[in-house]
């Protein structure tokens, strides 16, 4: 349900997992957030320098464009990562949650046109991610296993069939959940790290001179020294380097950002900048032409090559891990608040909620990448189709951050230009040098994310139109219905819970449609009547009550007409019946313990559009109507009907005109 659909003063959902942690924790979390936080971007060095460099097949390069670009690739982590992600945006977390969907919660309270604009922008750029996120497991794979041909030039021909293997296994890996899939990645993304560092040292050690690209002068010289042209394709490839930087604040809650933090300055940042400065120094030392076996491999000493090969591969998997599990938490999330439809969602851990595994978002994922890779057959050509949906999610996460800064840390508006005009300058430039690669394959992840964009869309569109349709249904006040139920001639002796989406809270209100329906229809009302309604609140996590009740009718002889209201966060796993079960063992609600004695009775609703209803709206409803028949029936969605009876009514509701909408959901609202 809506979170506008009743009043905001009751918190929601569980305690929040999110405690203070000490040095030793945080050191256990930040060596696991190795394995998953800094995946995409710790594997960035296996192709992104190569794109920059050689990828538009530039002018012969020198020295000074070595340098130049050198310099743009470590101020590009140094502004966008240390300062944008790690010192700013990791503060606008959401009941220590972070990502897309923390931003959207956060602006949900505001009503105005521009954050109307701003929640649009959210879930276009949440439609991006699942774009990007096809892309990442072809192109960190097939970047690895490329670099076997400098150890088995022989096998070339088989790097498209070992990457199918490769893939193939790890969205199989995936119904175990993250968790347990993790475990590996720890140790094994220390390992690539520190090989990746290592090299990176021994190769300025033999060109020291690379390390004057700490001078940022040098990155400004690198964009004039070439036209215009030059610039915005190295500007292009240039977010090849950063594309992690939304992962860093996706996964802040299930490491915190302390443990970010210290990952980020303590082991990743040092050894990213070794590793690119180390490609430099190898280009500066044997010659400016890219290598045979790739520039990343070429930097490793031919004895540690075929060790090299097997590591970065294991980290390419590790990469492409984190963009899953970002995906799988992304829909779980825009399920939760309403914006996409029910999907089946399992969660792979007892303990925390935000492991999940989604198997239609793994396979469409599983079949994207593979599709990508086949067609696309190497990690070059791929990368003009990656980084641009990515730089476009950046640039709204800017301008979400300036709402935030605004409004919730009561920054001036001087204060805020000053700190993010330089943010959004540098957004803008990388969409715009990056849309240069859009026939490249960038229209790839687009078409992606608009279609998810327009689904999304659609849901939450439908969604209101199915309140409003409710709203509009006539139905006897809650003061009529008890004198319908002391004045009937036969009760029936059951416990009945209603699913509804109506909340009551005085006898003026009117009941929900389902219940008038069930009435209409049998004539007859149960002993114990409950009217249960699940409110999703938009936010991470319930803090109090779990849920509320409000008893209207209550006698010995005919039973009881009661409401219960049931929170949840969209980080939480929406049981229902679990919590029924909690009420009915501590007595709170006049339910049997035994579940099998109850009765859930829910709705199919069949929505009947107006006559004047316009063609564009139409297919709004048909769109919506088929999303609701692929989606999970809401009740198994809230973990109804495992040892609960079911019962079910095809509920026949007409939509109002659009205009009315408003009106009919303010007067519904207790």
């Amino acid at each position: 349900m809506e979170q506008s659909l009743f009043p905001s003063q009751v918190h929601a959902a569980n305690s929040s997992p999110h405690k203070p942690r000490g040095l030793r924790e945080n050191s256990a979390l930040t060596f696991a957030a190795l394995g998953v936080v800094f995946g995409d971007i710790g594997t960035s060095p296996l192709y992104a320098l190569q794109e920059i460099l050689f990828g538009r097949a530039l002018a012969p390069l020198t020295e000074a464009d070595i340098v130049g670009t050198l310099s743009l690739v470590v101020w590009s982590l140094i502004l966008v990562i240390s300062i944008k992600y790690l010192t700013i945006v990791l503060r606008a977390d959401n009941d220590g949650e972070g990502g897309i969907f923390a931003l959207y919660s956060k602006l949900h309270p505001f009503k105005d046109r521009a954050s109307r604009i701003l929640k649009t922008l959210i879930m276009l750029g949440a439609g991006l991610l699942f774009g990007e996120g096809m892309i990442t497991p072809a192109i960190s794979v097939l970047s690895a296993v490329e670099g076997s041909r400098g150890v088995f030039p022989e096998v070339s021909s088989l790097v498209l069939p070992v990457v199918s293997v490769i893939l193939i296994a790890l969205f199989s890996l995936q119904k175990f959940g993250s968790s347990r899939v993790g475990r590996f990645f720890g140790p094994i993304a220390g390992v690539w790290f520190l090989m990746i560092a290592v090299v990176g040292v021994i190769n300025i050690a033999q060109e020291p001179k690379i390390l004057m690209a700490l001078n940022p002068l040098n990155a400004v010289s690198a964009l004039y020294s070439g036209g215009m042209a030059v610039a915005a394709a190295r500007l292009g490839a240039l977010i090849l380097v950063i594309t992690g930087g939304e992962a860093l604040f996706a996964d802040m809650g299930h490491f915190g950002p302390s443990a970010i933090r210290l990952g980020w300055y303590g082991v990743v940042f040092p050894a990213l900048m070794l590793s690119y400065l180390g490609q430099g120094a190898y280009l500066l030392g044997h010659g400016m032409t890219l290598p045979a076996n790739g520039l990343f491999f070429a930097t490793i000493a031919p004895e540690f090559l075929p060790a090299a090969v097997v590591i970065a591969t294991f980290a390419a998997v590790i990469a492409s891990q984190a963009l899953i599990s970002g995906a799988f938490a992304l829909s779980s999330q825009a399920v939760a608040l309403g914006l996409f439809p029910r999907l089946k969602v399992t969660h792979t851990h007892h303990e925390h909620s935000g492991q999940t595994y989604v198997p239609i978002v793994n396979f469409m994922i599983f079949c994207g990448s593979m599709a990508l890779a086949w067609s696309f057959k190497s990690s070059s050509a791929l990368a003009g189709a990656y980084g641009f949906a990515l730089s476009c999610v950046m640039f709204v996460t800017t301008l979400v951050m300036m709402i935030v800064a605004s409004r919730y840390w009561q920054w001036s508006a001087g204060k805020v230009a000053l700190v993010f005009s330089g943010f959004v300058v540098l957004d803008v430039i990388f969409v715009v040098a990056k849309s240069s690669y859009f026939l490249d394959g960038g229209y790839i992840p687009t078409l992606v994310g608009l279609i998810i964009f327009v689904v999304m869309w659609t849901w939450k569109w439908g969604r209101k139109a199915t309140f409003a349709a409710y709203a509009n249904v006539q139905t006897l006040t809650m003061a009529d219905l008890i004198d319908v139920k002391e004045k009937a001639a036969v009760t029936l002796r059951k416990n009945i819970i209603f699913m509804v989406q109506r909340p009551i809270s005085d006898m003026a209100d009117h009941i929900p449609a389902l219940a008038q329906m069930y009435l209409n229809r049998y004539h007859y009302l149960p002993e114990h009547m409950f009217l249960v309604q699940v409110i999703h609140r938009k936010v991470p996590y319930v803090h109090g009550a779990r849920h509320e009740s409000e008893v209207f009718y209550k006698s010995k002889d005919r039973g009881s007409i009661v409401m219960v209201r049931v929170y949840f966060g969209f980080m939480e796993d929406p049981n229902v019946e679990r919590v029924l079960e909690e009420l009915a063992a501590h007595q709170e609600l006049e339910l049997p313990r035994d579940p099998h004695r109850w009765l859930v009775h829910v709705s199919q609703e069949s929505l009947i559009p107006p006559k004047d209803m316009s063609l564009p709206e139409k297919l709004k409803l048909k769109l919506f109507i088929f999303l609701r028949q692929v989606s999970q029936p809401a009740y198994y969605h809230y973990g109804l009907g495992r040892d609960v009876n079911l019962s079910m009514d095809i509920l026949p509701v007409f939509v109002p005109p659009e205009e009315h909408w408003g009106r009919l959901l303010r007067r519904k609202r207790p």
